[in-house]
């Protein structure tokens, strides 16, 4: 086997991986009742209007990608998990909206270049594992002058250090792969986007979430319906002590960032125009 197609198996692998990471537990639940706020916000800020043709990398079950298409924006919700998108069609069709779902690789999205209007991503195309690789397809597909939208998690930010508090019960990523919350600084962001792009509006901001009323709350809904959360917790088996320790480590962070009842989750907010 040469080394070029060694790396497009272990692409394939990792992908593999990462689309039954996110088929785990009930990611929907997740983007409905803790962070729906978000995709409605993005869409709002990317300033989508009727007839935009609107790409959503990374869509999951559609939180901005319905929002998009009840604005008469032509939507195309792109994942790589089908199962995901499946839910996101069952939701679509509850609320009226018209939308075409697609499985697809954020990494390798099967669109023309310049074809969308607008391309725009809801803490979706931060968790694709080559950052370089996915901010270039996303450049690529959207027209000269159109806009693209970022809505991240920020490394400082809860679910920044909910990644930090995992990792040293999570096995070692593969070489090259990045830690997702990078996306969520504004520096890191620029060098992905480079000169490529123009009028860059960027600001952190904070989502708050009051469906936990106790930290143990919040660990146990992630540790039934996150993906990421859900593999840690499978990766740790049955160390005992392990389970204890990466349980403390998650209520203290939750009840670090919880006040009256409150939890505040930082993120980044970033918008920009293609450069024709």
């Amino acid at each position: 086997m040469t080394d070029a197609s060694e790396a497009r198996q272990a692409d394939r692998t990792l992908k593999a991986k990462h689309r039954a990471m996110w088929a785990l537990g009930d990611y929907p639940s997740v983007a409905s009742h803790v962070v729906s706020p978000l995709g409605p916000l993005l869409v709002k800020e990317c300033g989508i209007q009727i007839g935009d043709r609107v790409l959503d990398i990374a869509a999951g079950s559609g939180n901005a990608a319905i929002p998009a298409a009840l604005a008469g924006a032509d939507v195309v919700a792109s994942d790589l998990t089908p199962e995901l998108l499946e839910v996101g069609r069952n939701l679509a069709a509850v609320q009226g909206a018209q939308l075409e779902w697609r499985e697809a690789d954020a990494e390798d999205l099967p669109f023309a270049d310049g074809e969308f209007d607008v391309v725009m991503s809801c803490i979706g195309i931060m968790f694709a594992p080559h950052h370089r690789t996915a901010a270039d397809e996303m450049l690529r597909v959207c027209r000269a002058g159109g806009t693209v939208g970022l809505l991240s998690w920020t490394p400082e930010g809860f679910v920044g250090r909910l990644f930090a508090a995992m990792k040293p019960y999570a096995p070692p990523p593969p070489p090259g792969v990045q830690p997702p919350p990078l996306w969520g600084s504004e520096e890191y962001v620029h060098e992905l986007l480079g000169d490529a792009v123009t009028d860059v509006v960027a600001r952190r901001q904070k989502v708050a979430v009051t469906l936990f009323k106790e930290p143990s709350d919040f660990r146990e809904f992630f540790k039934a319906c996150y993906g990421p959360t859900i593999a840690v917790y499978r990766a740790v088996g049955d160390d005992q002590e392990k389970v204890a320790a990466l349980d403390a480590a998650l209520d203290a962070l939750a009840a670090e960032h919880t006040t009256d009842g409150v939890m505040e989750w930082g993120y980044l907010l970033l918008t920009a125009h293609r450069r024709g």
